[in-house]
Protein backbone atom coordinates (compact mmCIF):
# COMPACT_ATOMS: atom_id res chain seq x y z
CA UNK A 1 0.00 0.00 0.00
CA UNK A 2 1.47 3.27 -0.99
CA UNK A 3 0.94 5.90 1.66
CA UNK A 4 0.17 9.46 1.08
CA UNK A 5 2.30 11.73 2.30
CA UNK A 6 1.66 12.42 3.83
CA UNK A 7 1.40 11.98 1.68
CA UNK A 8 0.11 14.39 3.81
CA UNK A 9 2.14 16.90 5.38
CA UNK A 10 5.20 16.55 3.37
CA UNK A 11 4.37 16.62 -0.18
CA UNK A 12 7.28 17.10 -2.46
CA UNK A 13 5.84 20.46 -3.27
CA UNK A 14 5.91 21.61 0.30
CA UNK A 15 9.61 22.21 0.11
CA UNK A 16 9.22 25.93 -0.36
CA UNK A 17 7.38 26.17 2.94
CA UNK A 18 9.46 23.94 5.20
CA UNK A 19 13.06 22.77 5.20
CA UNK A 20 12.62 19.41 6.88
CA UNK A 21 9.97 17.27 8.45
CA UNK A 22 9.68 13.67 9.63
CA UNK A 23 6.64 11.82 10.93
CA UNK A 24 5.51 8.36 11.90
CA UNK A 25 1.99 7.02 11.36
CA UNK A 26 0.20 3.98 12.73
CA UNK A 27 -2.88 3.03 10.70
CA UNK A 28 -5.42 0.23 10.92
CA UNK A 29 -6.56 -1.01 7.49
CA UNK A 30 -10.16 -2.20 7.78
CA UNK A 31 -10.21 -3.93 4.41
CA UNK A 32 -7.03 -5.95 4.87
CA UNK A 33 -7.41 -6.36 8.60
CA UNK A 34 -3.98 -5.30 9.83
CA UNK A 35 -1.90 -2.38 11.10
CA UNK A 36 0.59 -0.49 8.95
CA UNK A 37 3.46 1.59 10.31
CA UNK A 38 4.62 4.41 8.04
CA UNK A 39 7.77 6.49 8.44
CA UNK A 40 8.05 9.55 6.21
CA UNK A 41 10.58 12.31 5.71
CA UNK A 42 10.85 15.47 3.63
CA UNK A 43 14.03 17.54 3.28
CA UNK A 44 14.51 20.67 1.18
CA UNK A 45 17.83 22.18 0.13
CA UNK A 46 19.23 24.71 -2.34
CA UNK A 47 19.05 22.20 -5.23
CA UNK A 48 15.56 20.82 -4.68
CA UNK A 49 14.07 18.36 -2.20
CA UNK A 50 14.10 14.73 -1.10
CA UNK A 51 11.08 12.75 0.03
CA UNK A 52 10.85 9.18 1.30
CA UNK A 53 8.46 6.87 3.08
CA UNK A 54 8.51 3.28 4.22
CA UNK A 55 5.40 1.18 4.91
CA UNK A 56 5.74 -1.80 7.26
CA UNK A 57 2.79 -4.21 7.25
CA UNK A 58 1.73 -6.18 10.35
CA UNK A 59 -0.79 -8.93 9.50
CA UNK A 60 -2.64 -9.60 12.75
CA UNK A 61 -3.17 -13.36 12.39
CA UNK A 62 0.31 -14.21 11.17
CA UNK A 63 1.99 -16.79 13.42
CA UNK A 64 5.32 -14.97 13.32
CA UNK A 65 5.94 -11.83 15.29
CA UNK A 66 7.99 -9.88 12.75
CA UNK A 67 6.50 -7.65 10.00
CA UNK A 68 5.82 -9.55 6.79
CA UNK A 69 5.83 -6.81 4.19
CA UNK A 70 7.59 -3.58 3.27
CA UNK A 71 7.08 -0.90 0.66
CA UNK A 72 9.45 2.04 0.13
CA UNK A 73 9.53 5.16 -2.03
CA UNK A 74 12.45 7.57 -2.40
CA UNK A 75 12.02 10.63 -4.63
CA UNK A 76 14.32 13.48 -5.49
CA UNK A 77 13.27 16.78 -7.07
CA UNK A 78 16.10 18.69 -8.75
CA UNK A 79 15.83 22.44 -9.30
CA UNK A 80 18.93 24.44 -10.27
CA UNK A 81 17.03 27.50 -11.55
CA UNK A 82 15.33 28.92 -8.48
CA UNK A 83 14.53 32.61 -8.80
CA UNK A 84 13.77 32.35 -12.53
CA UNK A 85 10.53 32.01 -14.48
CA UNK A 86 11.12 28.24 -14.60
CA UNK A 87 11.21 27.84 -10.81
CA UNK A 88 7.85 25.96 -10.61
CA UNK A 89 9.36 23.18 -12.76
CA UNK A 90 11.72 20.53 -11.35
CA UNK A 91 13.32 17.36 -12.63
CA UNK A 92 12.11 14.25 -10.81
CA UNK A 93 13.73 10.87 -10.17
CA UNK A 94 12.16 8.17 -8.01
CA UNK A 95 12.54 4.57 -6.91
CA UNK A 96 9.84 2.52 -5.26
CA UNK A 97 9.32 -1.13 -4.45
CA UNK A 98 9.38 -3.90 -1.91
CA UNK A 99 12.04 -6.36 -0.80
CA UNK A 100 13.65 -7.63 -4.01
CA UNK A 101 10.30 -7.41 -5.81
CA UNK A 102 7.94 -4.93 -7.51
CA UNK A 103 10.77 -2.45 -8.01
CA UNK A 104 10.18 0.54 -10.27
CA UNK A 105 12.23 3.49 -11.49
CA UNK A 106 10.62 6.76 -12.54
CA UNK A 107 12.10 9.78 -14.33
CA UNK A 108 10.34 12.96 -15.39
CA UNK A 109 9.30 16.48 -14.48
CA UNK A 110 7.04 18.06 -11.89
CA UNK A 111 5.21 21.37 -11.71
CA UNK A 112 4.46 23.02 -8.35
CA UNK A 113 1.65 25.47 -7.57
CA UNK A 114 0.91 27.11 -4.21
CA UNK A 115 -1.09 29.82 -2.51
CA UNK A 116 0.72 32.93 -1.27
CA UNK A 117 1.02 31.52 2.26
CA UNK A 118 1.80 27.95 1.09
CA UNK A 119 -1.18 26.59 3.00
CA UNK A 120 -2.57 25.17 -0.23
CA UNK A 121 -0.20 23.31 -2.57
CA UNK A 122 -0.52 21.24 -5.71
CA UNK A 123 2.12 19.27 -7.61
CA UNK A 124 1.71 17.61 -11.01
CA UNK A 125 4.25 14.99 -12.09
CA UNK A 126 4.70 13.39 -15.51
CA UNK A 127 7.15 10.48 -15.48
CA UNK A 128 8.49 7.60 -17.50
CA UNK A 129 8.04 4.44 -15.42
CA UNK A 130 9.94 1.17 -15.70
CA UNK A 131 8.61 -1.73 -13.57
CA UNK A 132 10.72 -4.80 -12.85
CA UNK A 133 9.47 -7.94 -14.63
CA UNK A 134 6.38 -6.18 -15.97
CA UNK A 135 5.12 -5.35 -19.43
CA UNK A 136 4.46 -1.66 -19.97
CA UNK A 137 2.52 -0.90 -23.14
CA UNK A 138 2.29 2.68 -21.92
CA UNK A 139 5.29 3.20 -19.59
CA UNK A 140 4.03 6.47 -18.12
CA UNK A 141 2.81 7.67 -14.75
CA UNK A 142 0.77 10.78 -14.02
CA UNK A 143 0.83 11.90 -10.39
CA UNK A 144 -1.14 14.64 -8.67
CA UNK A 145 -0.25 15.60 -5.08
CA UNK A 146 -2.13 18.15 -2.97
CA UNK A 147 -2.02 19.61 0.51
CA UNK A 148 -4.44 21.94 2.29
CA UNK A 149 -4.01 23.31 5.82
CA UNK A 150 -6.64 24.70 8.21
CA UNK A 151 -9.47 23.71 5.88
CA UNK A 152 -12.93 25.17 6.60
CA UNK A 153 -11.03 27.70 8.75
CA UNK A 154 -10.48 25.02 11.39
CA UNK A 155 -7.01 25.38 12.87
CA UNK A 156 -5.08 22.13 12.72
CA UNK A 157 -7.40 20.40 10.20
CA UNK A 158 -5.54 19.34 7.05
CA UNK A 159 -6.44 17.51 3.85
CA UNK A 160 -3.80 16.00 1.60
CA UNK A 161 -3.13 13.09 -0.69
CA UNK A 162 -2.14 11.88 -4.12
CA UNK A 163 -3.53 10.37 -7.28
CA UNK A 164 -1.37 8.04 -9.41
CA UNK A 165 -2.32 6.81 -12.87
CA UNK A 166 0.11 4.51 -14.64
CA UNK A 167 0.34 1.92 -17.38
CA UNK A 168 1.04 -1.68 -16.37
CA UNK A 169 -0.09 -4.96 -17.91
CA UNK A 170 -1.57 -6.93 -15.01
CA UNK A 171 -2.75 -10.46 -15.79
CA UNK A 172 -6.03 -11.34 -14.04
CA UNK A 173 -6.33 -14.93 -15.23
CA UNK A 174 -7.72 -14.64 -18.75
CA UNK A 175 -8.03 -10.83 -18.62
CA UNK A 176 -5.43 -8.08 -18.68
CA UNK A 177 -5.44 -4.40 -17.91
CA UNK A 178 -3.15 -1.66 -19.13
CA UNK A 179 -4.03 1.05 -16.60
CA UNK A 180 -3.88 1.21 -12.82
CA UNK A 181 -5.29 4.04 -10.67
CA UNK A 182 -4.46 4.63 -7.01
CA UNK A 183 -5.44 7.52 -4.76
CA UNK A 184 -5.05 7.97 -0.99
CA UNK A 185 -6.68 11.14 0.35
CA UNK A 186 -5.88 11.77 3.99
CA UNK A 187 -7.44 14.00 6.62
CA UNK A 188 -5.75 14.83 9.92
CA UNK A 189 -6.63 16.92 12.94
CA UNK A 190 -3.96 18.28 15.28
CA UNK A 191 -5.69 17.21 18.48
CA UNK A 192 -2.51 17.69 20.50
CA UNK A 193 -2.70 21.48 20.15
CA UNK A 194 -5.37 21.46 22.85
CA UNK A 195 -3.19 19.97 25.57
CA UNK A 196 0.37 21.11 24.86
CA UNK A 197 1.35 18.31 22.48
CA UNK A 198 1.27 19.79 18.94
CA UNK A 199 3.07 16.72 17.52
CA UNK A 200 -0.01 14.48 17.87
CA UNK A 201 -2.58 14.14 15.09
CA UNK A 202 -5.55 11.83 14.65
CA UNK A 203 -7.24 10.99 11.37
CA UNK A 204 -6.96 8.54 8.55
CA UNK A 205 -7.12 7.87 4.85
CA UNK A 206 -9.18 6.10 2.22
CA UNK A 207 -7.37 4.08 -0.41
CA UNK A 208 -9.27 4.31 -3.70
CA UNK A 209 -7.88 1.86 -6.23
CA UNK A 210 -8.65 0.52 -9.69
CA UNK A 211 -6.84 -2.64 -10.84
CA UNK A 212 -4.22 -2.12 -8.15
CA UNK A 213 -2.53 -5.40 -7.29
CA UNK A 214 -1.07 -4.60 -3.94
CA UNK A 215 -1.41 -4.77 -0.18
CA UNK A 216 -0.96 -7.39 2.51
CA UNK A 217 -4.03 -9.16 3.85
CA UNK A 218 -4.01 -10.89 7.21
CA UNK A 219 -2.09 -14.14 7.14
CA UNK A 220 0.65 -12.65 4.93
CA UNK A 221 -1.52 -13.06 1.83
CA UNK A 222 -0.94 -10.60 -1.00
CA UNK A 223 -4.14 -8.93 -2.20
CA UNK A 224 -4.79 -8.83 -5.96
CA UNK A 225 -7.76 -6.55 -6.42
CA UNK A 226 -9.24 -6.39 -9.90
CA UNK A 227 -11.60 -3.53 -10.61
CA UNK A 228 -12.47 -0.80 -8.12
CA UNK A 229 -11.68 -1.21 -4.42
CA UNK A 230 -11.95 0.95 -1.30
CA UNK A 231 -9.79 0.50 1.81
CA UNK A 232 -10.55 2.88 4.72
CA UNK A 233 -7.90 3.37 7.43
CA UNK A 234 -7.85 5.15 10.80
CA UNK A 235 -4.84 6.05 12.85
CA UNK A 236 -2.54 8.50 14.56
CA UNK A 237 0.41 10.55 13.33
CA UNK A 238 3.31 11.97 15.31
CA UNK A 239 5.20 14.83 13.62
CA UNK A 240 8.78 15.33 14.80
Amino acid sequence: MKKTLLLAAMLLGLGAAVNAQTNIQEMYDFQRGHFTTTIEGFYADDWGSTFFFNDIYHPTDNPITTPTGYYTEIARALNFWKGTALEPFSLHVEWNGGILANNAWLFGVEYFLHSADFRNTFTFELMFKSIQDAEDNVPLQFTFVWGMKDIFNVKGLSFSGFLDIWGEKVNWGTEETDWVILSEPQIWYNVGQHFGCPNLNIGGEIELAYNFAGGWKSGAEWADNKGFNIAPCLGIKWVF
